[in-house]
């Protein structure tokens, strides 16, 4: 399994080896790639720390078991970082097919225009 750098470094690789690295699309969705995934490092010391139950006691000292609000969090994030992560590469990939005397701001329209079907 890739250590979190390992991975930042490969989609850093491949960015700049298709010529994408520089893109505003590029750079604020690997931003919040970066944020997720540090959320994920945080959520999981939070879940090793507390564990993946909670207890809430009520009245009379009944205690009722539930699932750690960290783990939800944790695959909700996980799963917006996995999107993320498909979208920068869906970003480097369709940047570095167009034309090569296309100019990178249309590039990027080009890119929302077919991800929203603007086409």
């Amino acid at each position: 399994m890739k250590t979190l750098q390992e991975q930042v470094e490969e989609i850093l690789a491949r960015a700049e080896q298709k010529g994408t690295e520089a893109d505003f699309f590029f750079k604020t969705t690997f931003k919040r790639y970066q944020v997720q995934m540090q959320i994920l490092a945080e959520l999981e010391k939070e879940i090793k720390t507390e564990g993946a139950t909670v207890s809430k006691e009520y009245v009379k000292g009944r205690k009722n078991l539930y699932i750690n609000p960290a783990v939800s969090a944790y695959n909700a994030t996980a799963t917006a970082a996995n999107s993320t992560v498909a979208t920068l590469i869906s970003i480097v990939d369709r940047l570095s097919e167009g034309e090569d005397d296309a100019p990178p701001e249309m590039e990027s329209v080009e890119i929302i225009r077919s991800k929203f079907g603007l086409n």
